[in-house]
């Protein structure tokens, strides 16, 4: 198997359990080794009392791919520590695009950044993840 298709297998088999991800709206975009992208687009339900995006829903789209790309290969990984820094808001309309790419893996720690950027590529959220692999597989194999 290649390392691209089992992050496929692994991310299939995550999105197949992942409620919470659904139930904000995200939509799975693709995943490759230590690296994953999901959208979402910002919906009345969505935004807080400003009317813009909660920072809430942005960081939980953060988390997402953060988790898709530090399960890529296969071995059960859990988030750590998580920080956010927000750029500019996310508007109703808006389309959110979280891309997560691994930064280090050492040992069972790991650090992934997380970009989530507008359908006009400006750049709304920066999210770094320390991840923690806490052993089995998300697939069999």
């Amino acid at each position: 198997m290649t390392p691209k298709e089992r992050a496929a297998k692994s991310a299939a088999a995550m999105w197949a359990n992942d409620q919470a991800s659904k139930w904000f709206g995200m939509e799975f975009v693709e995943v490759d080794e230590g690296r994953a992208v999901l959208a979402l687009t910002v919906a009345a339900h969505h935004c807080n009392g400003h009317g813009i995006c909660h920072g809430g829903v942005t960081h939980a789209l953060a988390d997402s791919a953060f988790a898709f790309a530090c399960n890529s290969r296969n071995v059960a990984t859990v988030g750590q520590h998580t920080m956010m820094s927000y750029l500019a808001p996310g508007r109703l309309g808006d389309r959110l695009t979280a891309v997560a790419t691994e930064t280090v893996v050492a040992g069972r720690s790991g650090v992934y950044d997380v970009r989530i950027t507008n359908q006009d590529d400006g750049i709304v959220a920066e999210f770094r993840g320390m991840s923690r692999a806490i052993g089995g597989q998300n697939f069999d194999e």
